[in-house]
C-alpha cells in the first residue's frame, strides 16, 4: 500500500522512479511507493520533470501542483501534491491503480 502523508500545503506522495524506460507509465506500488516509469534519462533533472508531468496527468491536477520535496538524485522521491486532500488523493490513486489491476493506497 502506498504510504501517503499529510503536509501543511497538501499531501506527500512517495515515488519510486524508473528513468530511461520505454514509455511513460504508472507501474503500480512497491515498498509503500508509487512506481513511475519515464522515458527521460536521469540527467540534469529531466526525469524529475517527466515524473512531475506523469503524476499531474495521473492525478488529474496541474503540473504546478506537483513539487519535488526530496530525492532529486535518487530513485526514491517524495512529491508534494498541493491543493488535494489526503482522502481525495487516496481515492484518485485507488481508481488509477484499480484501472491497471494494481494494489491500493494507505493513508
Amino acid at each position: 500500500m502506498i504510504a501517503i502523508s499529510r503536509h501543511a500545503e497538501g499531501v506527500v506522495l512517495p515515488v519510486l522512479a524508473h528513468p530511461g524506460a520505454k514509455r511513460n507509465a504508472v507501474l503500480g506500488e512497491r515498498a509503500g511507493m508509487l512506481r513511475i516509469a519515464v522515458t527521460s534519462p536521469p540527467d540534469k533533472g529531466k526525469a524529475n520533470t517527466a515524473i512531475q508531468s506523469v503524476l499531474a496527468e495521473c492525478l488529474g491536477c496541474k503540473a504546478a501542483q506537483v513539487t519535488l520535496l526530496s530525492g532529486a538524485t535518487s530513485r526514491r522521491k517524495r512529491f508534494l501534491i498541493a491543493g488535494i486532500a489526503e482522502e481525495e488523493l487516496s481515492r484518485r490513486l485507488d481508481d488509477r491503480l484499480r484501472e491497471s489491476g494494481q494494489s491500493s493506497v494507505a493513508s
